[in-house]
This record gives C-alpha cells, sequence and structure tokens, in this order.
C-alpha cells in the first residue's frame, strides 16, 4: 500500500526548501552587483540544491530502512554543505532555505518506513 500524501510532507518540506536555495542561488549567479555574479561558489550552490531536490523525491519513493537512512545521512551532509557555502557567500537566504529543508529531513525521518496491517482472525 502506498504512503498517504501527508505521510510524505517531509520529503516535500524539503524539496520545496531545496527549489527555493536553487532559486536563490541563480538569482545570485546571474544578477549583477550580488557580489557572487558567476562565481564557482554560486554555482556549487546551485548544483547542490539541484542535488538535494533530486534526494527530496527519492526520499519521497524509497521504502527500505537501510537505503533510507543511507540517503537521509547524505541530505543532512548536503544540507551542512550547502548552509555553509550560503552563509560564506553572504546569501542569507539560501542558509534559511537549508534550515527549512533541515525540518523537513527531520519531518520525514519520524514517518514509519512500513505500514503494519492488523493480522486477520
Amino acid at each position: 500500500m502506498s504512503h498517504s500524501p501527508s505521510s510524505k510532507s517531509g520529503a516535500m518540506v524539503l524539496l520545496v526548501a531545496s527549489l527555493a536555495g536553487l532559486a536563490i542561488a541563480l538569482y545570485a549567479y546571474i544578477t549583477p552587483l550580488t557580489g557572487v555574479t558567476g562565481t564557482l561558489g554560486a554555482l556549487a550552490v546551485i548544483l547542490a540544491c539541484l542535488a538535494l531536490a533530486l534526494m527530496a523525491l527519492l526520499l519521497a519513493v524509497l521504502k527500505g530502512r537501510g537505503a533510507r537512512i543511507a540517503l537521509s545521512i547524505l541530505v543532512l551532509i548536503g544540507l551542512a554543505g550547502t548552509f555553509v557555502a550560503g552563509l560564506l557567500l553572504h546569501q542569507w537566504w539560501i542558509g534559511v532555505a537549508m534550515v527549512v529543508g533541515l525540518v523537513g529531513l527531520i519531518l520525514d525521518m519520524r514517518r514509519p518506513s512500513r505500514v503494519h496491517h492488523a493480522a486477520h482472525s
């Protein structure tokens, strides 16, 4: 049986936060006078946010406990690295987006990995 939409809300929060970080990083990379226009750091944050968005989509569909734990650890590392990179670029809103992504990851980690059904009597 598939999960209800409410059980995937953590992964969706993570996805939205990653896409918000992507939009902010793209704005900073393209717009003149942001201080990081065309820099390698802003490009790295763009790629990291894309990777986080893909991992959020994977978290929403994965069912195996081991795979979900491994992917959650990778997402946590990605969130932390992107948070630091955003702060080093003086793009504070990227840091805010990554904190929201962390909240989504925590919500996703709280959802059950399997749905248990009552035994037939």
